[in-house]
């Protein structure tokens, strides 16, 4: 099952324009070469090794960034300078010449800012950052990966893109709407004033999240740098609540910063260990489908995507680690008066490995994007806001087909689990051991179909998707389609309020956030945001 003398021809180009092959092969202006003989020692990609050694560089620095230069003691303008100066550092290092590509976003969606209208600034903003994202991957994919090896700068722009167009709606309702028209969180997230340029260049492009995100509101940012958020008081949620935000004194991010470290250490390890031995594209070998079983194939499909997620968890964690370690996480205190340092946090590792449904798997993997997507698209759609949300989850990733099929699987698949869950769960809460029995079999279902829905994000390419779903005869596709045709739907008398939570936040699934290709991915996280699938 892991023997690798037939693998595929689109796996070798996946390999090739992923920036697999041997480091010595790298281009110089896909970055700095300085961790070369290191990149060669753990057979990794130079780009991989760059990142982690920013991360991990990083994490120190924020450390160093939070006692030297605690608002306190230093001025606002010099903790946004200082922020921006390292991770435009990050960023040349990682990226090299094309770090050009972010400053060229920023600058250009700063000047729509201020010389668009406010009430239009959302639409515009959102046009430009869009359009420039995909001119940015055409130009990644189509042009750049024909001449050389360059590492995969189309993820940093991802996280960018989010952060512009976030601000962008935020302002918008907060200096174009009344207030009696904003939800809770609308109100929450509004933003009352026009960002000055270091602040804005502060915000896009901190050496907190220029690599990976996480994705956060202008407003905690600004809290942050100017050393609020730890203020004492209350801060309004989403369902009307309120929750304790923090004492008299600053706690400290330690103990959480070191628990991270370790999970990021064990990521590593794991990634190593499976990284090569068990590959995506290898279930589409034809030797492999054709001496193997339906149950082995299955076996594979979900070992082979499960291998796939550990240098997420690494990215996304080291990303939290960073944040938090500055100071900029912290999210009130627990029921037990602990502190929480989950603002920035993207998953949930237990809850993604053991998910027993659609909801849990979704609610607890890049999590800020989701925040993202309902806050642009989600909750501003006049009609079809599933299909909508899912379309712009696939236009944001990437050209790539795969991206498409793997979103327009996930929408059905997503539709079908509602469908299932809100008809069929009820009658397996009736005891203990109805409900074991009932975890079971969804657990093992889950993993199945989200394995299903992402290969074709990971395969990439139009022959090899289609390959991959023509092997298993499109059976969840057709499966989920006849659930939602047959399945009774919800009582018609139900509002719109209540049907809506129960939507599909968009199926953000691996390979990429923050750089797809080289497994980089990302992103202000409010549980109270995300959209829900019952």
């Amino acid at each position: 099952m892991r023997s690798r003398r037939s693998v595929p021809g689109d796996l070798k180009r996946h390999r090739e324009t992923a920036a697999l092959q041997p480091p010595a092969m790298q281009s110089s202006s896909s970055g700095s070469e300085l961790l070369l003989p290191l990149s060669e020692a753990l057979r990794l990609p130079i780009e991989q090794v760059n990142f982690a050694m920013c991360q991990f560089f990083g994490l120190f620095a924020a450390l160093l960034f939070r006692y030297y230069l605690h608002p306190s003691k230093t001025s606002h303008a010099i903790r946004h300078a200082v922020v921006t100066l390292l991770g435009l550092h990050f960023a040349f290092f990682c990226f090299g010449r094309y770090a050009i590509y972010f400053l060229g976003e920023v600058i250009l969606l700063y000047g729509v800012m201020v010389m668009v209208h406010i009430k239009s600034i959302h639409k515009y903003t959102f046009l430009a950052a869009m359009t420039y994202l995909t001119i940015c991957q055409i130009i990644r994919v189509y042009v750049l990966d024909s001449e050389e090896c360059s590492a995969d700068f189309s993820g940093p722009l991802m996280v960018i893109t989010q952060k512009v167009t976030k601000l962008a709606f935020e302002l918008h309702d907060g200096l174009a709407r009344d207030d009696k028209e904003l939800s809770l969180s609308q109100k929450r997230l509004a933003v009352r004033r026009i960002p000055s340029l270091l602040e804005y260049v502060s915000y896009n492009l901190n050496f907190m999240g220029i690599l990976a995100g996480p994705l956060s509101s202008f407003n905690d940012y600004i809290s942050f740098i100017e050393g609020r958020n730890f203020e004492a008081g209350q801060v309004p949620l989403a369902n009307g609540t309120e929750r304790k935000a923090c004492s008299l004194n600053e706690p400290s991010p330690l103990v959480r910063v070191k628990w991270e470290h370790a999970v990021c250490s064990v990521c590593v390890v794991v990634h190593l260990s499976l990284n090569e031995r068990f590959l995506v594209g290898y279930n589409n070998d034809d030797d492999f489908m054709a001496r193997s079983s339906q149950p082995l194939r299955l076996l594979y499909l979900y070992t082979s995507l499960m291998a796939h997620r550990p240098k997420y968890y690494f990215a996304w964690t080291i990303a939290d680690a960073v944040n938090n370690a500055a100071g900029f996480g912290f999210n009130g205190y627990d029921r037990h008066g602990q502190p929480r340092w989950d603002l920035a946090s993207n998953l949930n590792i237990d809850k993604i490995e053991f998910a027993t449904s659609m909801k849990m798997f979704i609610d607890n993997w890049n999590m800020q994007t989701a925040v993202w997507l309902k806050e642009v698209c989600y909750d501003r759609c006049p009609f079809c806001p599933t299909l909508l949300t899912f379309l712009l989850s696939a236009v944001w990733h990437g050209v790539y087909p795969g991206y498409y099929f793997t979103f327009m699987t996930g929408m059905l698949v997503t539709l079908a689990a509602r469908a299932v869950r809100s008809n069929l769960r009820p009658y397996f809460l009736v005891s203990p051991a109805r409900k074991a029995f009932y975890d079971l079999v969804t657990w093992a279902t889950t993993q199945i179909v989200v394995s299903y829905t992402v290969a074709p994000f990971v395969l990439l390419y139009m022959d090899s998707s289609l390959k991959f779903y023509r092997s298993w005869h499109f059976n969840l596709h057709i499966i989920a389609i006849a659930l939602i045709l047959v399945l009774p739907k919800k009582p018609k008398g139900a509002s719109k309020e209540q049907r809506r939570p129960q939507e599909a936040k968009p199926l953000e699934m691996a390979h990429h956030c923050n750089g797809h290709r080289n497994g980089y991915a990302p992103m202000n996280t409010n549980q109270n945001h995300r959209m829900k699938i019952d």
